[in-house]
């Protein structure tokens, strides 16, 4: 009796964590739809930026700009890197911690000055025990980052690029483009090489542009647009892919749960069968002990 009150008690257990992790799906799931829809959008946004500047190159105009010169000498670097503050998300932070410490090596090796900054507590905590401590952190992005946070990070890039305390912005993140399809990279966010396309290019004369007041401002305000728009687009990719990896590792989990409930309630079933077996063998065996 005592196996299988055992094995029923164990059965509850699991079937409570069962409900937390089918919980758990059901909010990354709601969380993603909603992070994928603003992702998406960001991302059309920025092309649009981009083949703006694609019209600059096809119409002639000579294109110039401090963040998308490229730098002689790279000197000093700056590597963000985009984790989560929450586990139970499968191999998302263990991903990411391995691009960066691959770009972190990379940099480390070639420039003089490298600075590290990481959001997100498990990217602090795994570089940490990797003996590479961060310059700065950042924690206070969850799983809906705002544009304004975002924006006051990119000033402080744009203005440490423009007056040389950095020469490069590499930063490491989740890439996500489907549902079924999400990769820890390493980018290179400025300078901006390839915002205006093909530079070789030949000027096409079916793109007639005239640009008021002129090229030159346009550019000073849709360059560094393009770069906070492309940085913030980063924080959306790694926060739908966080929310796609916890949502399928939720899934697993609550599938394994379903298993080992099945097996738990037939061990138990069997248990509890060999139990009254053996309270029936006793009665016969005591009621033919009294008739003789």
């Amino acid at each position: 009796m005592a196996k299988a009150r055992a094995l029923d008690k164990r059965r509850k257990s699991i079937r409570n964590i069962r409900k937390i992790t089918r919980t758990m799906e059901l909010i990354s799931t709601a969380t993603f739809r909603r992070a994928m829809d603003r992702a998406v959008s960001v991302a059309s946004y920025t092309d649009r930026i981009n083949d703006l500047v694609a019209g600059l190159v096809r119409s002639g105009t000579e294109i110039r700009h401090s963040l998308l010169r490229q730098r002689q000498s790279v000197r000093n670097a700056c590597l963000l890197v985009l984790s989560a503050n929450r586990g139970l998300c499968g191999g998302y932070n263990g991903g990411v911690l391995r691009q960066a410490v691959l770009r972190w090596e990379e940099l480390n090796a070639t420039v003089e000055n490298l600075r590290l900054e990481v959001s997100g507590k498990r990217g602090i905590s795994g570089l940490q025990f990797r003996g590479i401590r961060p310059d700065e952190t950042f924690i206070h992005f969850e799983d809906r980052p705002s544009y304004d946070e975002v924006e006051a990070i990119a000033d402080r890039y744009l203005e440490a690029f423009e007056t040389g305390a950095f020469d490069r912005l590499d930063v490491v993140y989740t890439k996500f483009e489907s549902l079924s399809r999400q990769y820890p990279v390493a980018e290179t966010l400025l300078p901006i090489g390839d915002l205006g396309g093909d530079r070789t290019a030949e000027p096409s004369d079916e793109s007639q542009y005239e640009f008021l007041p002129s090229a030159e401002s346009i550019l000073d305000e849709v360059v560094p647009m393009s770069f906070k728009m492309k940085l913030f687009k980063c924080f959306l990719d790694a926060a739908a892919s966080e929310q796609v990896a916890r949502m399928l590792a939720m899934k697993a989990a609550t599938e394994n749960a379903d298993q080992i409930i099945a097996h738990l309630t037939m061990t138990y079933n069997r248990a509890r069968q060999g139990q009254i077996t053996n309270e029936l063998l006793e009665v016969i065996a005591g009621a033919d002990a009294l008739s003789k």
